[in-house]
């Protein structure tokens, strides 16, 4: 059976789904080990995430590892992310950053635990809570997987909490711009240096009120964009937002919005087009974006057009003391 210290690992489990004329029937799910507790377990595998009772497990075993992006490459991915989503207030735990922004968005209100935090880990995450209530916030962790499974497994012993699974997905400019129509028939997207009220409050309606870090974070890289498609009479149908970012020249995409009477018209594609040919014209050869797995709409969305999964992410709740 699968221990704690498996989390992050890839492994097969054997489900029992039934009987048929007295002979159990099974099925293989094969993926990475996300969650692991007295009763069920989870799996996020090709098709997506699969929690297990494991009361239908029959067997499970670790099993050698996929081939996955080295190290080094997962690290610099994100610090890009990072600093395309800049928390205004920020420091340093070795090589940890701990980030803070008015509770606005857990990717800017957490430690990114990537790298070596100079200390031994229970000390590394008595510092993070320590630094969270000196600003007046529940601690969170980013711990990337697998990179941080050691952390995971840390901070599950200490008893921590669990936000839903976030994927990061990557696809090639080149191949996106291959696959991505062009819509002549659809009114044109908008790029502009800096946000409109209207635009900031299409975020809000799903981002919830803007702070003023909010601001701070989506204007603050030096290469920006943001894209906002509008009908005839100027109403806001769709928005987005770019950023290019760190030495590998990575685009990240976020905050693809339609307005709800305004949906299934493709202008999703539309404005991530755009803002994929905004990357190319600034140096980008690669995209990235970040999205829950239980977002399985914009997951089928983006697996349209070419985006995989190039790692995960667990962001960790401190519980309440």
């Amino acid at each position: 059976m699968l221990r704690r210290q498996d989390v992050g690992h890839r492994v097969v489990v054997r489900r029992i789904v039934g009987v048929s004329q007295n002979r159990t029937l099974y099925t293989d799910a094969l993926g990475e080990l996300v969650d692991l507790t007295e009763t069920d377990l989870t799996i996020a595998t090709a098709k997506g995430t699969v929690r297990v009772p494991l009361r239908e497990v029959h067997r499970a075993k670790r099993v050698p590892a996929a081939r996955r992006p080295p190290a080094a490459e997962v690290i610099a991915l994100e610090l890009a992310a990072n600093d395309a989503w800049p928390a205004p207030t920020q420091a340093r735990l070795g090589q940890w950053i701990l980030r803070a922004a008015d509770n606005w968005t857990g990717r800017a209100n957490s430690a990114l635990a990537v790298g070596d935090p100079d200390r031994p880990l229970e000390a590394a995450i008595d510092a993070v809570e320590e630094w969270y209530a000196a600003h007046g916030q529940r601690a969170l962790i980013n711990a990337p997987l697998p990179l941080a499974a050691p952390v995971n497994a840390t901070l599950d012993a200490r008893g921590w909490g669990a936000r839903p699974l976030t994927l990061v997905q990557t696809a090639s400019v080149a191949a996106l711009l291959g696959v991505l129509p062009t819509r002549h028939d659809r009114p044109p997207v908008e790029l502009a240096d800096s946000p409109g009220d209207d635009w900031f409050a299409m975020v809000a309606e799903h981002k919830g009120t803007l702070p003023a870090a909010a601001a701070r974070i989506l204007t603050g890289p030096a290469e920006v964009a943001f894209a906002q498609v509008r009908d005839a009479d100027g109403r806001l149908l769709a928005v987005g937002r770019g950023a290019v970012t760190g030495p590998d020249r990575w685009l990240g995409v976020a905050l693809l919005q339609t307005a709800p009477h305004a949906r299934r018209q493709g202008l999703a594609q539309h404005v991530l087009r755009e803002l994929v040919q905004w990357g190319a014209q600034h140096g980008s050869n690669r995209a990235y974006l970040q999205v829950e797995e239980r977002n399985t709409g914009a997951v089928a969305l983006y697996g349209r057009v070419g985006f995989t999964t190039h790692h995960t992410y667990l962001t960790r709740e401190a519980p309440v003391r």
